[in-house]
């Protein structure tokens, strides 16, 4: 595993981080992951050398952290735990002390490492009402219980309407993949002026680079409803898969590893966020930080993302 490290956190970051959707009840995934396997897919994160995990308030409402909390049991303050307030708060001080004390008392712990505002949406959509989101998070993360602060899914509309108070953040969560490259463009470049990295979830598509698709995988709701997972898109995104899984062949590594290498090389891309409901997977993608992809590999991914007709870059 490598290790970083972000201004503002004094402990080493993983260049993969835990994805806890997963791991709870959701109407994404459905309630397919039983607490025990939550409990063991943790525990093999940490085993792995994964010190970072990924949660919010909106996964199982609530129970991502409670599980997550309970799995990381001593390790719970060396861990770093980023989570995430639902935009459909009241825009309100005291409503954002609530919800962020909400998630602190289901994860057992006096802090969170880094609270992110998980949707701009339609809730940050002026100068004032954006104002005042920096200012409630700004005075959380005063208060200690934020050791950091940062935005989700904020692109370059959302990231301008923020104007000077956009340092205040330290991290934006964005979609990124070789099927996903959205926040390219002018987001990528307001990020970097305020010193704004990236976390990178979904890097591997939902699964789709990681691995054959089986019936039971493309049945799951949040792959239903996902443009990738949609005629005429699937076909085109396969074909990005096949050079992913020449690839992993030639180097005699899982496609999932590639995936993520490829992202990890990437533009302001500070983590890789992946999750799992099974342990055994876990010890696959925690190796993708040890591969080293060369430079025609690197060349030959590049060329079938930007070849992929639907692919969004440029925000």
């Amino acid at each position: 595993m490598i290790y970083d490290r972000i201004k503002g956190i004094n402990k080493d970051w993983s260049r993969i981080t835990l994805g806890c959707w997963q791991i709870a009840p959701s109407g994404g995934w459905g309630d397919i992951c039983p607490s025990e396997d939550a409990e063991r897919v943790v525990r093999s994160a940490l085993d792995h050398g994964i010190t970072a995990f990924d949660t919010a308030e909106g996964y199982g409402d609530g129970e991502s952290e409670r599980r997550l909390g309970k799995a990381l049991g001593a390790q719970k303050d060396s861990a770093i735990i980023i989570s995430k307030i639902w935009p459909d708060a009241e825009l309100t001080l005291k409503a954002y002390q609530q919800h962020l004390e909400d998630s602190l008392k289901a994860l057992g712990r006096d802090y969170v490492d880094l609270y992110l505002v998980h949707w701009p949406g339609s809730y940050f959509n002026n100068p004032d009402k954006s104002a005042l989101l920096a200012e409630f998070m700004s005075t959380l993360k005063k208060s200690g219980k934020a050791t950091t602060t940062g935005l989700s899914n904020f692109q370059s509309q959302d990231l301008t309407l923020l104007g000077d108070k956009l340092k205040i953040f330290s991290m934006n969560e964005v979609p990124y993949s070789l099927l996903d490259r959205a926040y390219e463009g002018e987001s990528l470049s307001l990020c970097k002026n305020a010193d704004i990295p990236y976390m990178a979830f979904s890097p591997t598509a939902q699964g789709l680079l990681a691995k054959p698709m089986s019936q039971e995988d493309l049945q799951m709701p949040t792959r239903q409803h996902h443009f990738l997972f949609q005629d005429p898109v699937y076909p085109h995104a396969r074909k990005v898969w096949e050079t992913v899984r020449n690839v992993a062949k030639e180097l005699g590594r899982k496609p999932v590893e590639v995936a993520l290498a490829w992202v990890l090389t990437r533009d302001n891309i500070f983590t890789a966020i992946v999750g799992s409901r099974k342990p055994e997977q876990v010890q696959e993608f925690a190796k993708a930080t040890d591969l080293k992809l060369s430079p025609s590999q690197l060349q030959r991914l590049t060329t079938a993302s930007d070849q992929f007709p639907m692919v969004k870059k440029g925000h």
